[in-house]
């Protein structure tokens, strides 16, 4: 008996030892792990405990420094159900929102958002159009995600003094507005601009993990010769030079169905 209350004190010491020295971890003990899910990121100047940290710079891969990051993680995570608030605040780009693990696998956003300087993200920001420029500003106000899709979603995003840089220079798209919506794993997204830009455009856009659609009228509002050369990439013109795109792919492109488009909106084509 002698023996076994020894061992079971000497058990009951590394127990608590563990468990004070979870509870007070270093936030740069479990650095290099942290990094290994930061898609190329690292930190400088971590401080803090794995459960409330700071580091004092976030570098991008080619070393420039992006803001500095501020973090509360649950230590109910221990029992897979903690939540987690991220605050990135940086020149160029800034984000604050809040997380928290849900059962099956599920994960919940909310009070996201984002400033970014679209300029300041090059070369890693591409899209198929050009080079993005520009001021983006989004807020999500709640995303349910299961395997990184989104089964639920409500977010708005404004894209201010937009402009791209292509092949055959750069286009000034003026401001843009879009909203988006998710319900039972399907996505709806809206796209318009401001009404007094260079670029007219309505666009409704429909995804799923089996499909996509996409919906848009575009015109130039401005006689610009290489916006107009831009726009003809994308298809046919009608005389008054509006551009039609209709796309769609995946298995359930087809079965994919827009909603109505709100009759009246000032920012219509005409």
């Amino acid at each position: 008996m002698k023996y076994l209350r020894k061992g079971l004190l000497g058990l009951a010491v590394l127990l608590l030892a563990g468990a004070l020295l979870l509870w007070f971890l270093p936030a740069r003990w479990l650095q290099p792990r942290i990094e290994a899910r930061l898609h190329g990121l690292r930190l400088a100047q971590v401080q803090g405990l794995l459960w409330d940290g700071r580091a004092g710079q976030v570098l991008a891969a080619d070393g420039r420094v992006l803001g500095s990051l501020r973090w509360r993680l649950s230590r109910r995570a221990l029992l897979g159900e903690g939540g987690l608030q991220l605050d990135l605040a940086g020149p160029q780009l800034g984000f604050t929102g809040a997380m928290r693990q849900l059962p099956g696998g599920r994960v919940e956003w909310y009070a996201v958002t984002l400033h970014a300087e679209l300029a300041a993200l090059h070369p890693r920001l591409t899209s198929p159009l050009g080079q993005p420029g520009g001021t983006l500003q989004l807020t999500v106000a709640h995303a349910l995600l299961q395997g990184g899709w989104p089964l639920q979603l409500q977010a708005t995003a404004q894209w201010q003094h937009a402009t791209l840089q292509t092949h055959a220079g750069a286009l000034t798209l003026g401001e843009l507005q879009a909203q988006a919506q998710a319900h039972d794993g399907v996505i709806q997204a809206q796209l318009r601009d401001d009404g007094h830009g260079p670029l007219q455009v309505v666009a409704q856009a429909l995804l799923s993990p089996l499909g996509w659609r996409l919906d848009a009228t575009l015109r130039a509002r401005q006689t610009d010769p290489a916006l107009r050369r831009w726009l003809s990439t994308l298809g046919p013109a009608d005389a008054d030079g509006t551009v039609h795109i209709h796309r769609r792919g995946g298995l359930a492109g087809k079965m994919l169905v827009a909603p109505p488009t709100t009759t009246g909106n000032p920012h219509a084509p005409r």
